[in-house]
C-alpha cells in the first residue's frame, strides 16, 4: 500500500490541476510557444554549488553541466538525462536528484540541457546523446559509467544506448530508467484505464509532445520510440515505475522484451505511486534513490 504521504501528494496534484499541462494538444502547443518567447532557465540552483563543483561546456548547441564532489575524486561517472516531455527544461526536482548522486554516491554527474522540441528533434538529439555517452565511457578514470534518465529523458537515454550499441557495441555499466516514456504513440490499450487514475499526465498532450519531438520521423521510429527498437546487447537495466502512471505500460512492455532478448532487468513497480516518484519527497522515492545510489557504488569496480 502506498504511504500516507504519497496518497496525500497524489491528491494535491489532482487538486492543483497538474494534468492540465498535458490535457490537450493545444495546451502543449501553448506552453511551447510561451517557452519560445521566454525560455525557462536550466541553471542549477545556487545551493548545489555549496556541495559540488560545477562547470559548464557546450557540446554543439547543448549546454552540458559537469557536477563533481567537492574535494574528492569521483567514484563513478553518471550521464543524467532529464525528463519533461521533450518540451520542458531541467527543474529543481532534477537538480535535487543530481545532488543526491553527487553527495551520496560520490559520482561525477554530466547533465545535458538538450535542445527541446520542436527545435530539438530525435533525428539530431539521439545521435548527440549517444556521442556524449560514448565520450563519458571512453573518458576512463575510476569506476564505471551509469546512464540514468527519467520520463522523456529515459526514452532519450535508451535510444542513445541503442544507437551506441549499433555503432560500436559499447555500453555503460548499467542503465537506470525512471518512469520511462518509451513509446510516444501512446497506443497501448491499457493506457485509457490508467489515465483516469494518473494525477500528472494525460494522453492528448503527450501525443502532441511526442509528435513535436519526432519532427520529420514517424512516431513509431525507434529513435523516437525506443520501445520499438531492439534490446539485444544492451547493458543491464534497472526500471522504476508506479501504477498511477499512464506510462507504466511502457515499463512493463520493456521488461518482457528486454528479458526475451537476454538483457538483465531489475524491475521495481510500486502500487499507487505516480509518475517519476523516485524524484519526489516520498518514503518510496527515498527508497528508490537509495537503490540508485547503491547501483552507482556497485559500478565503481566495473
Amino acid at each position: 500500500m502506498p504511504s500516507l504521504r504519497s496518497r496525500a501528494l497524489s491528491a494535491a496534484l489532482i487538486a492543483a490541476g497538474r494534468r492540465r499541462r498535458f490535457e490537450s494538444a493545444e495546451a502543449v502547443r501553448t506552453r511551447v510557444a510561451r517557452s519560445a518567447r521566454r525560455p525557462a532557465s536550466h541553471l542549477p540552483p545556487r545551493s548545489l554549488g555549496r556541495v559540488a563543483d560545477i562547470s559548464r561546456t557546450f557540446v554543439g548547441a547543448w549546454p552540458v553541466y559537469d557536477v563533481c564532489p567537492q574535494g574528492a575524486e569521483p567514484a563513478a561517472r553518471v550521464l543524467y538525462v532529464h525528463g519533461g516531455g521533450y518540451v520542458d527544461e531541467l527543474v529543481r526536482t532534477h537538480w535535487a536528484m543530481v545532488r543526491t548522486l553527487v553527495t551520496r554516491a560520490g559520482a561525477r554527474v554530466v547533465v545535458p540541457a538538450y535542445v527541446l522540441a520542436p527545435r530539438g528533434t530525435a533525428d539530431r538529439t539521439v545521435p548527440a546523446a549517444a556521442d556524449l555517452l560514448s565520450g563519458l565511457i571512453a573518458s576512463g578514470g575510476a569506476g564505471g559509467t551509469v546512464l540514468i534518465g527519467d520520463s522523456a529523458g529515459a526514452g532519450l537515454a535508451l535510444a542513445a544506448a541503442q544507437r551506441l550499441r549499433d555503432r560500436t557495441g559499447a555500453q555503460p555499466s548499467r542503465i537506470v530508467l525512471i518512469s520511462p516514456w518509451l513509446d510516444v504513440t501512446m497506443s497501448h490499450p491499457d493506457q485509457a484505464g490508467l489515465e483516469a487514475a494518473d494525477p500528472m499526465l494525460a494522453r492528448p498532450g503527450l501525443r502532441e509532445a511526442g509528435r513535436l519531438y519526432a519532427g520529420t520521423l514517424t512516431c513509431d521510429d525507434p529513435r523516437v520510440s525506443p520501445l520499438r527498437g531492439s534490446f539485444g546487447g544492451l547493458a543491464p537495466l534497472t526500471v522504476f515505475t508506479g501504477t498511477r502512471d499512464v506510462l507504466s505500460t511502457d515499463s512493463r512492455e520493456l521488461l518482457g522484451r528486454a528479458r526475451a532478448a537476454g538483457v538483465e532487468v531489475e524491475f521495481h513497480e510500486e502500487a499507487g505511486l505516480p509518475h517519476a516518484y523516485p524524484l519526489l519527497p516520498l518514503p518510496e522515492g527515498r527508497a528508490a534513490r537509495d537503490r540508485i545510489v547503491e547501483l552507482i557504488r556497485s559500478a565503481v569496480d566495473l
